[in-house]
């Protein structure tokens, strides 16, 4: 009987070591993440970089206060449709092979001509060196070959990512922003996919070097890396940098602290994220974040303008998705979501005035703002960038049980397709003007005279001009296509992704690949650019595969994607 007790003493004791461990360990651990891979791969060697940052004294070190979260994540609401009885047909299929087509060539250009560059030139041939020279290409394309399946060529070029050396550069400085969503996302992302330890190997060397930009008195970073000035302690924050720089480095440094173990990372950006949170009702539009901050006196009340496009857009994107990848253990992400898009509705979304037999869903736009003493200035003025909205929009009110939200992310997402049936190419400018009929909270009529007093000669009615009218191979609009048929489950949105997409092969082509053209709004030959820039294999015929490819393919119940397209395990 004593050892009958004895023995369930040691069987409870036991139990109990396993739910505390079970409870408070991060979410995550490297033993719970990775995934088993398609079939037995050889391990990817890895090769370390000729310098060792973690070897260069920091003048500025931190002590670690921000720990990741630990206890089992929230139960979010699940964000996908439920896809009840989903038939993968032939004609789905067929779309999903082109889109597939498509990458394959441009892969096979880029392997042929710029192996190991930053980018092709798709129109001359030959490569260019555009990010540090650390392949950007090769190293942002990677999970978009595993999810597409090609898996030998996803082992080749892993097994080149595997063995960079970041301190094989020409440049002095590294874009703190662009190289942590394409470089260290993508090598997080081909981890998460692959379970190949040398590119989790590689993304730590990577996140070593690019911790070092915290290495300020105030632990807030510049824009730029620069080499020289982090060895010798002499870097500061920036006093006139987009707000998107700093504020969007949190989902993948916190991933890589999720898979290594090692907090820093996740503390450095925690650190933006208490600046955030302590002045986002001191700026001059309460709610938001300016375009440009002084980071040096962490003061954001200089600065009058407030957008969702260039200098600002993934700032907002991350506040969403940090809750996720913490498990909604961090409340603090959901409530800066809510309060700056409270502002957003009231001041930057609008409704263009459009014909109402051209707009059947009541589509909207993301305009700026620009606070005066006196007045607050609405700017009907769209973005390609600013596309993500939708996405964006839809995905918080999936995950908070915003409902209304779900609906503006729609009407956002086919606004932006709309745009692109506006133009004889099929695609959308770069920055346009609309004809600016009302707030969301406004009703819109028709106006045949505003529209002839403000309307732009020979473009479709709504638009008041194309001044910027070049595209260049974005992925914003199907980003947020894709997002909103995933959440929805409505079929028609990838008849407009498919049109798009018809548009962007046709009026972009050329003898090797894709370029950026110069203006959407001529009829007939575009003008070339020679321009391909990463994401389009990363992150635009990404998107344009999983719209057609089964919802369980990358579900968003499963992932959560960065700016660069790059997913990242949600924690279970």
């Amino acid at each position: 009987m004593i050892r009958n007790r004895r023995i369930a003493r040691v069987f409870l004791a036991v139990a109990v070591f396993f739910i505390v461990v079970t409870l408070f360990r991060p979410f995550e651990s490297p033993l719970h993440t990775r995934p088993a891979p398609a079939k037995a791969d050889p391990p990817i060697s890895f090769r370390p970089s000729s310098f060792d940052w973690t070897t260069v004294r920091q003048r500025y070190p931190a002590k670690l206060t921000h720990a990741l979260p630990t206890g089992s994540p929230k139960r979010f609401p699940l964000v996908q449709h439920h896809f009840r009885g989903y038939v993968h047909d032939a004609t789905t299929e067929k779309r999903r092979q082109a889109v597939r087509s498509v990458f394959e060539r441009s892969w096979n250009s880029y392997k042929k001509h710029a192996w190991l560059r930053d980018e092709l030139a798709p129109v001359s041939g030959g490569g260019k060196t555009t990010f540090g020279g650390w392949a950007a290409t090769l190293v942002d394309a990677l999970d978009t070959l595993w999810i597409m399946e090609f898996h030998d060529e996803f082992l080749s070029a892993a097994t080149a990512a595997a063995q960079l050396d970041w301190a094989n550069t020409t440049d002095t400085s590294a874009n703190l922003f662009e190289t942590t969503i394409r470089h260290l996302g993508g090598l997080l992302s081909a981890y998460d996919l692959s379970g190949q330890k040398a590119l989790l190997d590689k993304a730590t060397e990577l996140g070593n070097m690019l911790y070092m930009a915290f290495d300020t008195p105030n632990r807030l970073p510049g824009f730029w890396l620069n080499f020289e000035d982090a060895k010798k302690g002499a870097q500061i924050a920036g006093t006139n940098d987009p707000s998107a720089c700093p504020a969007s480095l949190s989902l993948e440094f916190t991933r890589l602290s999720q898979l290594t173990g090692d907090p820093k990372f996740y503390d450095a950006v925690s650190r933006v994220t208490d600046f955030l949170e302590r002045t986002q009702s001191s700026s001059r539009l309460p709610g938001m974040w300016p375009k440009l901050i002084n980071f040096q006196s962490e003061t954001v009340d200089q600065d009058n303008g407030f957008t969702l496009g260039a200098l600002a857009d993934s700032l907002y994107e991350y506040l969403p998705k940090m809750s996720i990848l913490l498990g909604g253990k961090e409340p603090r992400y959901e409530k800066m979501h809510r309060a700056a898009m409270e502002v957003v509705v009231d001041h930057l979304l609008f409704r263009p005035m459009v014909p109402p037999e051209d707009n059947p869903h009541d589509i909207l736009f993301v305009g700026d703002a620009y606070v005066h003493a006196d007045r607050i200035d609405h700017v009907p003025e769209g973005q390609h960038l600013s596309c993500f909205v939708g996405g964006m929009f839809g995905l918080g009110g999936k995950l908070f049980d915003i409902p209304e939200h779900v609906g503006i992310g729609e009407r956002i997402a086919r606004g932006c397709g709309w745009a692109y049936d506006a133009f004889p190419t099929g695609l959308m400018p770069e920055i346009f003007g609309l004809v600016r009929c009302g707030s969301v909270k406004e009703p819109c009529v028709w106006d045949e005279a505003k529209w002839k007093k403000e309307g732009g000669k020979g473009l479709k009615k709504g638009f008041s001009n194309a001044r910027d009218p070049k595209y260049i191979l974005r992925p914003e609009a199907i980003e947020s296509l894709f997002l909103l048929y995933r959440m929805t489950g409505k079929e028609e949105l990838r008849d407009v992704a498919w049109r798009m997409f018809e548009s962007i092969v046709e009026s972009t082509k050329t003898e090797l690949a894709h370029s950026a053209i110069a203006d959407v709004t001529v009829e007939g030959e575009t003008r070339k650019t020679d321009s391909m820039e990463s994401f389009f294999l990363a992150e635009t015929l990404k998107y344009f595969y999983l719209m057609f490819s089964p919802p369980d393919v990358i579900s968003l119940d499963d992932f959560v994607l960065n700016t660069e397209a790059h997913p990242f395990r949600r924690p279970k």
